[in-house]
């Protein structure tokens, strides 16, 4: 008989900006070198977004330097 590994068992962290009552909660995966997983803390079993670490390293970067702060969003022209 083979010797069996258990499953690694993983630890997601929820993000520091989602609420504490529940809404806007995002979760993230740090335990995977090469991916960063996403998913809706709320659906914890939905589906889950991967996407590679060096993008996630560079919107992780953007969000703390202010580049998604509402009052820097381009400005649509009138109708």
């Amino acid at each position: 008989m083979g010797h069996s590994t258990p499953p690694r068992t993983f630890t997601w962290r929820k993000s520091n900006y989602s609420h504490h009552d529940g809404g806007d909660c995002v979760e993230t995966l740090l335990d995977i070198p090469t991916l960063v997983p996403i998913r809706d803390s709320k659906h914890p079993h939905g589906p889950i977004l991967a996407v590679p670490a060096p993008a996630w390293a560079t919107f992780i970067a953007a969000v703390r330097h202010g580049s998604f702060r509402r009052s820097q969003a381009p400005r649509l022209a009138p109708n």
